[in-house]
């Protein structure tokens, strides 16, 4: 089974797709982590990553789905993939449903984190304040959500017309967030 955690920033994407990872089996395809890898090592890639995460930007598409293709080996080894942070607008998402065709495989599900705003706000100053990352200062975490809210909103209908789209409410406990998740993934055909 393929399935995209989607939700803005802070909305616990990331903690919902490790519990995926744990009682399912299946490999977490997480951007986010892909992209601070890529600067941790320092590599030209990572540079350019790092500069563009820090602004509060998108990183092009051309990375992006670079990073994951070469991932997907991976991901059908396991029996899976929890896309998370990816994709990010429509072109992402015909790539990405490009791609996994090429491979003879599909998105089976999109599970929509339901958040409210100011609540994803305390969350990410409060991870701020406690991991010290970069990309999760309120700021950057205020220029993140427009461009979540400009560009990645889009794909709600996208994946709606494909009946792919289960929303649960993410406001929950982690632990009944995911329960929320699980019976949700119990209706799936993969």
């Amino acid at each position: 089974m393929n399935l995209i955690l989607f939700g803005p920033p802070g909305s616990g994407k990331g903690t919902q797709a490790k519990r995926l990872v744990e009682t399912r089996g299946m490999v977490q395809l997480s951007t986010g982590d892909m992209l601070r890898a890529a600067i941790a090592s320092g590599s030209e890639l990572g540079e350019r990553v790092k500069d563009v995460l820090a602004r509060g930007d998108l990183v092009s598409d051309e990375i992006v789905i670079a990073l994951i293709e070469e991932r997907l080996p991976e991901t059908e080894a396991a029996g899976g993939a929890i896309f998370d942070g990816f994709p990010r607008t429509v072109a992402q998402a015909e790539a990405l449903d490009a791609m996994l065709a090429g491979r003879g495989a599909r998105i089976d599900t999109v599970i929509r984190l339901l958040v409210d705003e100011p609540a994803l706000l305390a969350r990410v100053t409060g991870r701020f304040e406690e991991q010290g990352r970069p990309d999760d200062n309120p700021e950057t975490f205020k220029t993140r959500l427009a461009a979540y809210n400009a560009q990645t909103a889009p794909l709600l209908p996208y994946y709606e017309g494909q009946g792919k789209l289960r929303a649960v409410d993410g406001m929950g406990s982690p632990d009944t967030v995911s329960q929320a998740i699980e019976a949700s993934l119990q209706t799936v055909q993969a």
